[in-house]
């Protein structure tokens, strides 16, 4: 005996071949359906993501992309980096990754020295107190995230990356349409 109900189904002889579908979930509606569902799971993160991001700039009074220069100068404290190089990174102008710069170095979080090799570049680094800084705000939620996923199965974890693969490839490959108000460019011959 068995806890799962079986019904007969007729052979699907009549429905064309992309509709051809076996017990469980494998009809067009049930596959929307779930991937609705995987996709809403997605933008709740995304939002939850968002607001924590939100809240840890708040606690640590810096804006979204003084965030960003610390993380990625802690990322790889040995790494020497220019400011030409977090310029790229943020996708910002020269002046405006100055003026960032500027501010982390006035609250301790950054130092700029000369590079030895070029007096006339500088390398930023970050100082003990951003990393300490770091994580003691963004420790808990590290742990937190980590106890989420730390009992995945390899099958599990592996879908997981590859979903997200996927969707990063999905998002990224998005090019970004002229405005209604902007006329294509047309070579002349």
């Amino acid at each position: 005996m068995t806890d799962v109900e079986t019904t007969s189904r007729e052979p699907a002889t009549t429905e064309p071949d992309d509709e051809v579908t076996y017990w469980y979930g494998d009809e067009p509606a049930d596959r929307r359906r779930r991937s609705k569902a995987v996709l809403e799971a997605l933008r709740i993160y995304r939002a939850a993501e968002v607001a924590m991001r939100r809240r840890t700039r708040d606690s640590m009074s810096m804006g979204e992309n003084e965030l960003l220069v610390l993380r990625y100068l802690l990322r790889d404290k040995s790494r020497r980096v220019r400011p030409g190089e977090l310029t790229r990174y943020l996708g910002l102008s020269t002046a405006s990754t100055t003026a960032i710069l500027d501010r982390l170095e006035r609250s301790g979080h950054i130092v700029r020295s000369a590079n030895p090799d070029d007096r006339r570049s500088i390398f930023i680094e970050s100082t003990p107190r951003a990393d300490a800084e770091v994580r003691q705000t963004l420790g808990n939620m590290h742990d937190r995230m980590l106890a989420a996923v730390i009992d995945m199965t390899p099958e599990e974890s592996a879908a997981v990356v590859a979903f997200l693969h996927r969707m990063s490839d999905a998002v990224d490959g998005v090019a970004v349409e002229p405005s209604a108000n902007e006329t294509p460019q047309i070579e002349s011959p």
